[in-house]
């Protein structure tokens, strides 16, 4: 195995592969510019900027994209990094990995496994029981209160 070959370029937010389809003007349209950002070309809010980096009410954070439930309020902790962290998702057929060879570094992006909304990266430096981070941006992520 050669340790210098690249991993084939991950596919594209828009691929076919997702069962959400919208065209680039319904997204421009259904989200504001720093979401169209994030969830559309894979951009990364400023730490402490986002509005769910210290938000800790009972409730669901859903796709900003699609609606879909993607991670539950009591599985969201503190990381002291400014950004909403997690250490898992609602269930593992709502995320997608896709490796991220970007800025220099290997990282692992998670994208919403239905339109492939870019969410932010999960890192290996989480709490127990899954020893995961999964560091999500506010603007790719919509918070639905318990009832």
């Amino acid at each position: 195995m050669n340790p210098f070959k690249r991993s084939p370029p991950p596919h594209p937010h828009d691929d076919p592969r997702y069962p959400v389809h919208k065209t680039d003007d319904q997204w421009r349209a259904e989200l504001d510019p720093m979401q169209y950002q994030v969830a559309r070309q894979a951009a990364t809010e400023r730490a402490f900027s986002g509005k769910y980096w210290d938000h800790f009410a009972p409730g669901t954070y859903a796709c900003v994209g699609c609606g879909t439930p993607l991670f539950e309020s009591g599985t969201k902790f503190d990381a002291g990094c400014g950004w909403p962290s997690y250490w898992q998702p609602i269930n593992s057929e709502v995320v997608e990995r896709v490796v991220d060879e970007t800025h220099g570094m290997v990282r692992i992006e998670v994208r919403c496994n239905h339109c492939g909304t870019h969410l932010g990266h999960v890192f290996p430096d989480g709490p127990q029981p899954t020893g995961e981070r999964f560091c999500i941006n506010s603007a790719a992520i919509d918070f639905k209160p318990a009832e």
